[in-house]
């Protein structure tokens, strides 16, 4: 997969998750994207889990299902650690 694919497909998976997580995450484009990329990686990870056929980077469905999926887990651990600082 190409870079700029790598990098529309982050935009995109990180937008999904900034809508379907509740609540408001005040973050511009770039760190949407940087979510969504990340989310990507992580989703990628869990998806390697479970399939064996050495073919981690194919952009297909289920990949991009997982890389929103892991957008929202990312975005759920970023959310836990800032509510951690603040009231610790």
């Amino acid at each position: 997969m190409g870079i700029i694919a790598f990098i529309i497909i982050g935009l995109i998976a990180g937008l999904i998750a900034r809508a379907i997580l509740p609540g408001k995450q005040s973050m511009g484009l770039v760190a949407t994207t940087l979510l969504g990329m990340v989310g990507s990686l992580v989703g990628g990870l869990i998806g390697s889990l479970f399939q064996r056929d050495g073919r981690l980077f194919d952009l297909h469905a289920s990949g991009i299902i997982m890389s929103v999926v892991g957008a929202i887990i990312v975005l759920l651990l970023v959310g836990a650690a800032g509510r951690r600082r603040v009231h610790a």
